[in-house]
């Protein structure tokens, strides 16, 4: 257990202190970090990268199609585990549908019958066609394979703050999680946070939490996020083309936050680094692909031993893992001062590899947004370029950045020339996102 001080606090300075006091004090379940010391994944016997997605939603909330349809897409397509995450609802009653009043209607009830011809369960009342939505248990007992493929019960909490969309997905949950709100977009997001952890540490069952699409409705901003406490997940990319990924003129987009994030927590606030996923967020599974949010656009890629939501969860709680919407990693290392990235790469793709971070010292006060009228925006304030600084470039499947000594932390950006395939926004490229590296220099400072 830990806590975070006002004390601590007061060591920040300027416009952030009246924010942090604001937070309180109350005990968390504090997640260790990989933190400083040197580390090295790369696959190796027993311990292999695992590909999953940890955003998916079906018929139980406003998904376009059945649990085990969706199941069999990610299976078929080379997945290892799969989240299925429902707005606010867990698939764990007895529930019959209207096929017809259903979001994939009968095109998605013709496909159920085509792939599980011996296990549709369906009745007509009053001339209406019904079908029952199997559970999630049921589901998992049929497609869970050892070392194979595994299916994890999730919910996306789907809160509000202050008129703005605050939603947050917690996997392998044993329970329902009511949303908590609060009196601001902060409050909110924390205090979902603390549900998702008092059920943790009630249950015994590992549970993880992250934000979900922080520009959705442009509803979150990184010194929201920054400050929360027992978090230690968000979203840099979500497949959901709705979600404005890249931000706007006014708003900062989700990797931008990412490193106003880092350089905060970890240069001034004493909190563990917030590591980046990527997700599809998929609701639509027909007509791939489309403009819809789709499965496929992106997914994290695990280093663990066993296909166990406890293994899961402990190395991606650890950083063991990286995000892509395309790349694939063969070897990310940091050892004797170096960051090394190795790509695994596709015939006919060459690769850039950008190596991003901020600098001890570098200046955290940044600006308020302000619309042509001089009126503050909501949104994430503006930093100057030595936050999340771009310090090398690599053209190559090789990249190894040289540590200064003055780095609170580095991260790699690995590009492809390649389009997505299925794009979320136009101009997508195939890209991968490593986690940070901490060096141990920049602790205490």
């Amino acid at each position: 257990m830990g806590n975070h001080s006002v004390a601590a606090s007061r060591r920040c300075r300027g416009w952030l202190v009246p924010y942090l006091l604001a937070a309180g004090t109350w005990a968390i379940h504090v997640v260790p970090s990989r933190a400083e010391e040197a580390f090295e994944l790369a696959a190796e016997g027993d311990v292999r990268w695992r590909r999953g997605n940890l955003h998916a939603h079906s018929h139980w909330s406003d998904g376009d199609d059945y649990l085990e349809s969706i199941a069999v897409w990610y299976r078929d397509q080379g997945y290892d585990f799969l989240a299925f995450t429902d707005h606010n609802v867990l698939a764990t009653s007895e529930r019959w549908a209207a096929v017809e009043k259903t979001k994939g209607g009968r095109r998605a009830f013709a496909k159920l019958q085509r792939n599980f011809p011996d296990w549709v369960d369906s009745r007509t009342v009053d001339g209406e066609l019904q079908v029952r939505l199997r559970r999630f248990d049921e589901v998992a007992a049929r497609f869970n394979r050892p070392e194979r493929f595994l299916l994890v019960q999730g919910e996306e909490i789907s809160d509000s703050a202050a008129s703005f969309p605050v939603h947050m997905n917690a996997s392998n949950v044993r329970e329902l999680i009511e949303q908590r709100g609060g009196r601001d977009v902060f409050e909110a997001i924390q205090n979902n946070v603390r549900a998702v952890l008092e059920q943790r540490e009630r249950t015994g069952q590992p549970t993880i939490v992250h934000l979900n699409h922080p520009n959705y409705g442009y509803a979150v901003t990184a010194e929201d996020l920054m400050r929360v406490q027992g978090e230690r997940f968000f979203e840099v990319y979500n497949g959901h083309p709705g979600v404005n990924n890249s931000g706007d003129a006014q708003h900062a987009g989700a990797e931008r936050m990412w490193d106003v994030i880092l350089a905060h927590r970890l240069g001034l606030l004493d909190l563990p680094a917030m590591f980046g996923l990527a997700v599809d967020d998929g609701h639509s599974y027909h007509d791939i692909p489309s403009r819809a949010s789709e499965p496929g656009r992106g997914w994290v890629m695990v280093l663990s031993e066993q296909l166990t939501p406890e293994s899961l969860i402990a190395n991606l709680e650890a950083g063991r893992f990286y995000a892509s919407s395309g790349v694939a990693l063969r070897r990310i290392a940091f050892v004797e001062g170096r960051f090394e990235v190795e790509v695994d790469p596709q015939p006919d793709e060459q690769y850039t590899i950008e190596f991003v971070g901020t600098r001890q010292g570098a200046d955290l006060r940044g600006e308020p947004v302000t619309d042509a009228n001089g009126q503050a925006v909501r949104a994430t304030r503006r930093y100057g370029a030595d936050v999340g600084a771009v310090w090398q470039t690599v053209q190559g499947t090789r990249g190894v950045y040289q540590l200064q000594g003055d780095e609170l932390y580095v991260r790699a950006c690995v590009k492809s020339p390649a389009s997505h395939p299925n794009p979320s926004e136009t101009g997508d490229a195939k890209m991968a996102w490593t986690q940070p590296a901490i060096p141990a220099t920049a602790r205490g400072k």
